[in-house]
């Protein structure tokens, strides 16, 4: 069973942040945008802040946790565990932030839109925005089949340990 609300995905790289949501039954992921970083990520989460207050009142915001293929986390999943840190720092304590594994999501991505005929090359940022329908897309599929929901809560600051 599905707790209803909206959520947001993204897809956090670091020149892009690729954005889903879902509607408030939880039943269809979306893109919305791609938010470029160019180097500021301050910029870029207000710009995703803005997107959470446009779509609220949200269920949660789902991070993408990028494990190695072994399911193991190196570096790249370090960083998005301080950038979730951050992110929760900024993001209204009653929302909920989550961290997914998104192994395979951007390849998954590429090879669908290139077998739909899109010049996945010249088009990162709709990639961007695909992985994140994915990460989304897992995250519900999860908790269809769990009851609960996928990953590992971020908790607000004042809370201890996100693990």
């Amino acid at each position: 069973m599905l707790r209803p609300g909206v959520r947001l995905a993204l897809d956090w790289g670091d020149a892009r942040i690729g954005v889903a949501a879902c509607d408030p039954a939880a039943t269809l992921a979306y893109p919305v945008r791609t938010v470029q970083v160019r180097g500021n990520e301050d910029a870029a989460i207000g710009e995703i802040l803005l997107l959470v207050e446009e779509y609220g009142p949200l269920l949660e915001v789902v991070m993408g946790l990028p494990r190695t293929l072994k399911g193991k986390e190196g570096p790249a999943a370090q960083k998005m565990r301080r950038r979730a840190a951050v992110f929760r720092r900024r993001l209204d304590p009653g929302t909920g932030l989550r961290l997914v594994d998104e192994r395979m999501t951007t390849a998954a991505a590429t090879r669908d839109l290139h077998a739909a005929g899109r010049n996945t090359r010249a088009q990162r940022s709709v990639i961007d925005q695909a992985a994140a329908v994915a990460i989304l897309e897992y995250a519900l599929s999860v908790e269809r089949s769990t009851g609960g929901p996928a990953g590992e809560a971020v908790p607000p600051p004042d809370q201890g340990d996100p693990r």
